[in-house]
């Protein structure tokens, strides 16, 4: 197996550069096989690369003067940090094909303008998306968009559904992935005019589309592709890992609030501990944007050294598996399912 070669924006995310190494470093060990590039401030970089020697021995520092604030919008990013900065050059690696994917914890709106400039969208592809994995009571669903685009035209969560698809067969093996539509409800009936268009499109075509899920059914691992728009996607997102911290929260409180709860807790620590690791939105860390002639895994910003390991590797692994170009066959076989369903 050829190795897989992945770009790293070093700069990018809340924490500090050793967190990224570090993490980089973590996913190195579970793919040995990898090289990668490492885009940022080399005087930062290098010293602190001594740190990790197999990481050292197997990547390349690319200096670069500017990195992209964490709160820069989208435009200001395009304007100040083109061609120089670590996050522009981290993805223009991937254009020119010294490397097979990109990894940054930066700006979301950032990454996502620079990749749409430089990366450009798949043919049929009207606007890409980004693809979180999100755990269930089953295992895992695949949930798009979680941010990118606003809205939507019935096409264009057709056009998801599809990447959606071949994504879920890359990251789950799976022959036929269950696909839905979120909704405020799973009556035929209610929803948006585009989501409603876009059930008929889902419905008449060869895709295995399973109907309407409302939000609370997204964890309880019934299909495994759920659709919609990036401002519900992120919102469902982001009230669920509030969630999950609450939980958490709660039960840090009842577990000293008496005596009884403490000796309880001893007892049940390897319960606690297992239900603390399923709730550690790092393990599945990372968000894969659709629709680009190229790979680019979004980590969040906050992320650990393990939420980036987990990032890494997900890169590594649709890398190495083709997705763009998968992506790319299907939509050539769906846009001629398409036009013949609207006909």
């Amino acid at each position: 197996m050829s190795q897989t070669r992945i770009s790293i924006d070093v700069m990018g995310g809340d924490r500090d550069v050793e967190t990224v190494l570090t993490g980089v470093t973590l996913a190195l060990e579970h793919r040995p096989e990898t090289e990668f590039l490492l885009f940022g401030d080399a005087k930062l970089i290098e010293p602190l690369l001594d740190k990790f020697p197999t990481l050292k021995a197997a990547s390349k520092v690319h200096h670069c003067d500017v990195s992209i604030d964490m709160d820069m919008k989208p435009s200001q990013a395009l304007r100040q940090g083109r061609k120089t900065s670590s996050m522009w050059q981290a993805i223009d690696a991937v254009n020119t094909g010294i490397a097979d994917g990109v990894v940054s914890a930066g700006n979301t709106g950032a990454l996502m303008a620079m990749s749409k400039v430089i990366l450009k969208t798949l043919n049929g592809i009207e606007r890409p998306a980004i693809a979180a994995i999100w755990p269930t009571m089953k295992g895992e669903t695949i949930v798009l968009d979680m941010g990118a685009t606003i809205g939507g035209s019935a096409e264009q969560y057709f056009q998801f559904a599809v990447m959606g698809d071949a994504y879920a067969r890359i990251i789950f093996g799976l022959e036929s992935p269950r696909i839905s539509l979120l909704n405020i409800g799973v009556e035929e009936m209610k929803g948006t005019d585009s989501v409603k268009q876009a059930s008929d499109l889902l419905t008449s075509s060869s895709l295995n589309f399973c109907g309407y899920v409302e939000g609370n059914g997204i964890s309880q691992g019934d299909v495994d592709v759920v659709v919609t728009d990036g401002f519900t996607g992120n919102v469902a997102l982001k009230t669920a890992e509030g969630i999950a911290q609450l939980i958490s929260g709660y039960l840090k409180q009842v577990m000293v609030s008496s005596i009884f709860a403490r000796i309880g807790y001893i007892f049940a620590r390897g319960a606690f501990g297992a239900l603390k690791e399923r709730l550690d939105p790092d393990n599945v860390n990372g968000g894969t944007f659709l629709g680009l002639n190229g790979i680019v895994v979004k980590s969040h910003g906050g992320a650990s050294p393990k939420g980036i390991a987990a990032a890494v590797e997900l890169a590594i692994e649709v890398a190495a598996n083709k997705m763009s170009e998968k992506i790319a066959d299907e939509m050539d076989k769906m846009e001629e399912e398409l036009l013949a369903i609207q006909e």
